[in-house]
């Protein structure tokens, strides 16, 4: 008869193989339960605004005097306005709109943003600028489709660095507005919405680390309107109970603005102050 001490090694690598393979099952059971939540969520979410925001590019404000500031908005359907069913509640639009009250000037909007954008699309959109465009202020709103097309935070951040680098060479201030919470879209089933939730954080944090370091100015906006789309969802988002709203926009870009105002304000003393 074996002695316990020989057979004891292979107990061991017996248990830990049992314990491995559960554990393997576990997680294949759990990805296959998070796919077919997706797809749930694909259908409940749907299509009814279509895959083209409305076009608010133009002059805003024109009632204030002097050359209009130059705005560009950079990233995904929130930044195009997908859901606004008025050019003037576009996201783009309700930034011209802000700027020109606090500047006194009129805004000239150009829209670069595209619908269903991952981080990667930024250098394309950057490309689409025509090359002597030097714009005073940019706003990149994106990450969403990075988390829900499962994009390796160190990738996403990578293409929002190159982009704010672009953009900070043609002279403009750069406003990052940090990927929103998933964890306030309600078509999604739990516990997707709760990892949807944990990795959109994850990448704002991130986000908000490359923002500083690339000289740009970042704005948490899970944190600055995140609350009311969990609270007031009725009111904050549109139709497809996905994308803002006209009031969710307008929450949006009331977060925003506070640091495009600030990163003008500061340019232009830089600009003043001898070297």
């Amino acid at each position: 008869m074996a002695r316990p001490r020989e057979i004891a090694p292979w107990s061991v690598v017996i248990g830990a193989a049992g314990i491995a393979l559960c554990a393997g099952l576990v997680l294949l059971g759990g990805r296959a339960v998070l796919r077919r939540q997706a797809a749930v969520a694909r259908r409940r979410i749907g299509k009814p605004h279509g895959e083209e925001a409305l076009d608010a590019d133009r002059v805003w404000a024109r009632r204030f005097d002097g050359p209009p500031l130059e705005l560009v908005v950079l990233g995904d359907s929130i930044a195009a306005g997908l859901g606004a069913e008025r050019r003037k509640d576009t996201l783009g639009a309700r930034l011209a709109k802000g700027l020109a009250r606090a500047e006194r000037r009129p805004v000239r909007l150009r829209t670069a943003a595209i619908v269903g954008s991952e981080s990667s699309v930024l250098a394309a959109q950057v490309d689409a600028l025509p090359a002597d465009y030097r714009p005073d202020a940019a706003v990149i709103v994106v990450g969403g489709n990075d988390i829900t097309h499962r994009v390796p935070v160190a990738m996403s951040i990578g293409h929002l660095e190159e982009a704010i680098v672009r953009l900070r060479a043609r002279d403009a201030v750069v406003v990052v507005g940090t990927c929103p919470d998933l964890g306030a879209l309600r078509p999604v089933p739990q516990p997707l919405r709760a990892l949807g939730s944990r990795l959109s954080r994850q990448l704002a944090d991130a986000q908000t680390v490359v923002a500083a370091r690339s000289g740009a100015r970042a704005v948490s906006l899970g944190r600055a309107v995140g609350p009311f789309f969990v609270t007031q969802p009725d009111e904050m988002f549109s139709l497809d109970r996905f994308h803002p709203s006209a009031l969710g926009y307008r929450r949006t870009a009331e977060a925003l603005l506070p640091a495009l105002i600030a990163g003008l304000a500061s340019a232009r003393e830089d600009a003043v102050t001898p070297r």
